[in-house]
């Protein structure tokens, strides 16, 4: 009978990360994402540069740091792995709007200006949007993992706690971390961000978990994430004020 393959790297399969090496990708995390929203590149096509430099340094730095050997966040992709990110898509989906409607009235909830950018879209305007959000959503699941990952190391390795006392920490500061970097984008709201980001966070990392397999958890984001943009830009799109 085959055993589930286990995470990656806490444990020092397929390769051990020395501690300099989990700090030097915790820190290029970090700088990725300072890139992303302090880089002034707004326009297509350099607005591509923050977005990839966003998904490929964290990368980079990780197969630095493991010999040079293909990121084992990643594993094959096919029908049914699609499909399974699909439905952990709809999962997101579900569990933000349930999250969203119990703190309706509760918070002032922020719109995303992202969103809000589409009514002024055009077809091209969209589809270098979607290109672009492509790249920076796989990104988003690079940095919420790798963390997750060094934090599950740290309590195993260093601290002596159990894998599944860890996996709950590293959980719930992976899910933090997430929510954080979502604050500048909802003007600092950080119930919103806490209550529906990490909601939506902890389905899209239990993708990863259940599967081992980042291509899944991305398909899931970018699933949630093209519904909102794409239903927003037809409703923005709308033909309105028919004259009788």
């Amino acid at each position: 009978m085959s055993t589930k393959i286990d995470l990656p790297y806490y444990a020092g399969e397929p390769v051990a990360i020395s501690p300099a090496g989990w700090l030097l990708i915790v820190a290029t995390v970090a700088v990725a994402f300072l890139q992303l929203i302090m880089l002034p590149l707004p326009t297509p096509p350099l607005n591509f540069i923050p977005a990839i430099l966003f998904t490929g340094l964290p990368l980079l730095a990780l197969m630095a740091v493991t010999g040079w050997r293909r990121p084992a966040l990643f594993r094959s992709v096919g029908i049914k792995e699609i499909g399974i990110g699909i439905g952990f898509g709809l999962l997101t989906m579900l569990s933000s709007a349930i999250v969203g409607f119990a703190l309706a009235n509760s918070i002032g909830a922020a719109a995303n200006p992202a969103v809000e950018g589409l009514l002024a879209f055009g077809t091209v305007d969209l589809l270098l949007f979607l290109a672009r959000t492509f790249i920076q959503l796989i990104g988003e699941e690079v940095v919420s993992i790798l963390p997750l990952l060094a934090v599950l190391w740290l309590c195993v390795s260093k601290f002596g706690l159990s894998r599944r006392v860890g996996l709950i920490i590293a959980v719930v500061v992976s899910t933090l971390w997430f929510a954080a970097m979502h604050l500048p984008t909802y003007n600092w709201n950080f119930v919103q961000c806490v209550g529906i980001i990490g909601s939506a966070r902890i389905v899209l990392t239990l993708a990863y978990l259940f599967t081992r397999n980042l291509w899944v958890s991305s398909i899931a984001h970018i699933f949630n994430d093209w519904v909102l943009f794409l239903t927003s830009f037809a409703i923005g799109h709308l033909p309105v004020g028919i004259e009788g």
